[in-house]
């Protein structure tokens, strides 16, 4: 038999994801901008030029572009996570 919604009560397993997701959006948000300056002054002027330098700008815009989807992977697993844990539980 299933319970009567007035014998459910919230899932803590829940609220704790929401907290985590919440702190992970935060980290993340700073994760995905890290390489931002560097990659703004390595792509903006001639900071640094010839081969070495497009090779460098090559594998930090390439280290750029892999943080930022690995952090997404992160936040996207928690949502999804979030979204199958049931809203209510039994107490």
């Amino acid at each position: 038999m299933a319970p009567e919604p007035q014998d459910m009560a919230p899932n803590p397993r829940r609220e704790e994801l929401q907290r985590a997701l919440a702190q992970v959006r935060a980290h993340a948000a700073r994760l995905e901008a890290a390489l931002d300056p560097a990659h703004a002054a390595f792509t903006g002027k001639a900071v640094w030029v010839g081969p070495a330098a497009r090779d460098f700008t090559g594998e930090l815009a390439g280290r750029r572009t892999r943080l930022r989807a690995l952090t997404r992977r992160i936040v996207e697993d928690l949502e999804n996570e979030l979204r199958s844990t049931p809203e209510k539980t039994r107490p």
